[in-house]
């Protein structure tokens, strides 16, 4: 059987790019090697003290600038709200977590999660597309992984490989962290470029959070983050917390539950400077937000750029 399109990567690019695809009356399938979709609109679920806990640790929030992908988020408006963290730009957080956003465009999609794409191969009709022993063929394929990734699956003498040698990314070390109801909240949140922790949040203050306890997501700045990149994770979280409670003003003492996520592709540096990039016969498309830039944004714009270039071009054939 041969699919219509396969979709790589269940992020706002992935699935903003099904949505229309699906909306048109196409059948998509999207495949995704995590168990969640929404890519670094991620929400960490844990149990602390008998206290079910959440933390965004990947996207913050997202902004809503474009008339298109305001009206894809009005689409589901009880996953969204308003944070008034004090930014000068409105900033929107799904509810209860930031991967309600992703999970309400995925619905009625056919998403297929803890499935790795290992390699893309061109064939007389389209495409196979590799999972493990198993392959599947499609029409047309769409690529939404990190830029850096992108080789291993379709080969490093595709000559679209090229074109993204240029697009630089900064890794990123998150820190999640809760305290006692007790702890100080000297702000919701908090950016300073010259700090090793760039970014602070009290995760806690975003709407539809509940729990006794205070909670933090603290991400460290891209040049502490390579230093430290590739320590063991608990080594990380010890170097981390005294950090953040400095800036708090709180006591290490205090701390009920700490992690640390490893985002190796966190923020574009470099971005390629068009939606996505595509083969002649536009079969095989990759993109994602380091086409565009560093924003949730960024991913929807490259998707929804995808999906109107491959209905156009159905529309032709």
């Amino acid at each position: 059987m041969i699919e219509d399109v396969i979709i790589i990567g269940a992020g706002m690019a992935g699935l903003t790019c099904a949505r229309r695809l699906v909306d048109a009356g196409l059948a998509p399938i999207v495949l995704d090697k995590g168990r969640r979709v929404g890519g670094r609109m991620a929400t960490r679920h844990v149990t602390v003290c008998e206290t079910d806990l959440q933390f965004d640790h990947g996207a913050q929030f997202a902004t809503v600038r474009e008339a298109g992908f305001r009206e894809l988020v009005d689409r589901s408006p009880n996953a969204y709200a308003h944070w008034g963290n004090g930014a000068a730009s409105d900033h929107i957080v799904g509810v209860p977590g930031m991967s309600s956003l992703p999970r309400a465009i995925a619905e009625g999609i056919d998403v297929r999660q803890d499935v790795e794409v290992t390699a893309l191969h061109r064939n007389g009709v389209g495409w196979n597309v590799y999972v493990g022993p198993q392959r599947f063929t499609a029409a047309r394929v769409v690529v939404t992984v990190p830029a850096p990734q992108v080789a291993d699956l379709i080969g490093a003498t595709n000559p679209l490989v090229h074109a993204l040698r240029q697009v630089g990314f900064d890794p990123c070390l998150t820190l999640m962290a809760a305290f006692s109801s007790r702890s100080l909240q000297p702000f919701t949140s908090r950016v300073s470029d010259a700090e090793p922790l760039a970014w602070i949040a009290q995760d806690s203050s975003k709407p539809g959070r509940t729990g006794h306890l205070t909670t933090w997501v603290a991400q460290a700045s891209a040049e502490w983050s390579m230093a430290h990149l590739n320590e063991d994770e608990k080594l990380i979280a010890k170097r981390m917390a005294p950090l953040l409670c400095s800036a708090i003003g709180a006591s290490v003492d205090e701390i009920q539950y700490a992690s640390v996520h490893r985002w190796r592709f966190a923020h574009v540096t470099r971005p390629l400077g068009q939606p996505f990039i595509c083969n002649e016969d536009a079969t095989l498309h990759i993109g994602g937000d380091w086409c565009l830039g560093a924003r949730v944004e960024s991913a929807w714009m490259s998707g929804d750029a995808i999906a109107t270039n491959i209905l156009q071009v159905c529309a032709f054939q």
